[in-house]
């Protein structure tokens, strides 16, 4: 049999696997999660998301579905979210004059108000980059989220910590998609309703 067929099967059940380890390790964390955005969403503020890599495409991706709407069934108003990872003049500019480490830093110090919410991303949690937004983020009364693999240091630095049980790279970013949808329909739920139901909260 060709070897590249039983890879296939190899990857995506390593990958089901850690995903199907999420819900016991991560629901509570996720939970809270959603509800720290809900709350500066609430109080009339933004979600800030940073991120390097496959995680700066999650950033655009979640900052999507929540100005736009993730639940083609919930007709809802627009939910101020930005992905700091979008502005290539800024952060070339930036990068160029100072370095890459506080691209994110530099605009929570220029976005961020106190109440908003920061979402960092980040498979190993080592990211200087991140971890600095978080840093500059609590410094103005920003509650801050991780998203990260097991074991990486933001964990420890954010207020709310999402850490998957795993740490391969592709599989971390695999299972970070359904997480981030979650947040986004938790999020869509709480503060609307469900689909239908004609409720708001």
């Amino acid at each position: 049999m060709d070897d590249r067929l039983e890879l296939i099967g190899v990857y995506i059940e390593a990958a089901i696997g850690l995903q199907s380890r999420v819900p016991d390790s991560c629901a509570t964390q996720i939970l809270a999660a959603s509800d720290a955005i809900v709350v500066a969403f609430r109080a009339g503020n933004k979600l800030l998301l940073c991120g390097n890599g496959g995680s700066a495409a999650d950033c655009q991706h979640m900052a999507a579905e929540l100005v736009s709407r993730l639940s083609r069934e919930l007709e809802r108003p627009a939910l101020p979210a930005l992905a700091l990872t979008t502005d290539t003049s800024f952060i070339t500019a930036y990068a160029n004059d100072y370095g890459f480490e506080g691209v994110f830093e530099r605009q929570v110090d220029a976005l961020g108000h106190p109440g908003d919410a920061l979402m960092a991303i980040s498979t190993s949690g080592r990211s200087e980059n991140v971890r600095r937004a978080v840093r500059a983020a609590k410094a103005r009364r920003i509650s801050t989220i991780g998203l990260v693999g097991e074991d990486g240091p933001l964990a420890e630095e954010v207020d709310h910590a999402i850490c998957i049980p795993g740490r391969d790279t592709q599989h971390l970013q695999e299972a970070f998609l359904p997480v981030e949808h979650l947040i986004c329909l938790l999020v869509e739920r709480t503060l609307f309703g469900q689909p239908g139901s004609g409720m708001s909260q």
